[in-house]
């Protein structure tokens, strides 16, 4: 087995991949909203940079904001399960949401706002791999708003076995690939979008360009490891100190009660 230097679900690669392949993106979008390829009349990339000198932030995070036929739709990969996950994404279409009013706008002129999230590890307490969250009535299950919609797809949960004929299962599969070995069973199924994808892959593994930006991102993620590493401890040392001193103060205490009940008792 050879192990993928880069994994589909690298957030640099992953944006990379897609803001420079359009066409494979709007196709992926298309599977992921259940909507026709065709009936796709307004597709646009908002934030398509990858602006070098923020691979060298600590805690810069990647991500895929679209306008799609009056929607917005944001795209994301995670790859570690830190336990906030519902959370961050709640906020990212907080964030998505209400950046679409404009200045004296009306809040019924707000979008549809879709977070599409695809998790490397298992979130959810059920067997299924997609799970879809709205806003609704607790009891009824009548929906407030069709604005609000946040979409998971957790690749642990895939199925082994995908057939040619199932496309959002290929997709998934192809981001789930860990191996040479994996890319080349879904290359050998013949399906066109797979080989376009999986050579669209190996023509960014390889640009020098990518490659700089990936390592730029790999010290960006030491340095982070490190800082909250650092954090951690001058937390624990701080923690620490505490707790001697409030020790200290006790024993202090119990010493002077000691030295004043060995008073009492002389007296």
């Amino acid at each position: 087995m050879t192990d993928l230097k880069y994994k589909f679900t690298n957030d640099v690669l992953f944006k990379w991949l897609f803001v420079n392949n359009p066409a494979l993106l709007k196709r992926l979008v298309a599977r992921m909203l259940s909507v026709r390829l065709d009936s796709i009349t307004e597709f646009v990339v908002t934030n398509p940079e990858i602006p070098p000198e923020s691979m060298g932030e600590k805690f810069c995070r990647l991500d895929i904001n679209m306008n799609v036929d009056r929607r917005r739709v944001g795209l994301e990969v995670q790859v570690s399960n830190e336990g906030d996950y519902p959370e961050r994404s709640l906020y990212y279409w907080a964030r998505e949401y209400s950046s679409a009013l404009v200045e004296g706008g009306e809040y019924i002129d707000l979008p549809r706002t879709i977070i599409i999230s695809i998790l490397a590890f298992r979130r959810f307490p059920c067997a299924a791999f997609y799970s879809e969250y709205q806003a609704l009535e607790v009891t009824r299950h009548t929906p407030l708003t069709d604005r609000f919609c946040l979409r998971y797809y957790e690749l642990p949960k895939l199925p082994k076995d995908v057939g040619a004929d199932d496309e959002l299962k290929l997709w998934l599969t192809l981001f789930n690939a860990k191996t040479e070995e994996d890319l080349k069973r879904i290359e050998a199924m013949e399906v066109p979008i797979m080989k376009q994808a999986i050579g669209a892959y190996r023509a960014v593994t390889a640009n020098t360009e990518f490659k700089e930006i990936e390592r730029l991102r790999h010290y960006a993620a030491h340095n982070e490891a490190s800082a909250l590493g650092h954090a951690r401890r001058q937390g624990e040392e701080a923690e620490r100190e505490k707790w001697q001193g409030v020790v200290a103060e006790k024993d202090a205490l119990i010493a002077e009660l000691r030295e004043r009940l060995g008073e009492d008792s002389r007296d």
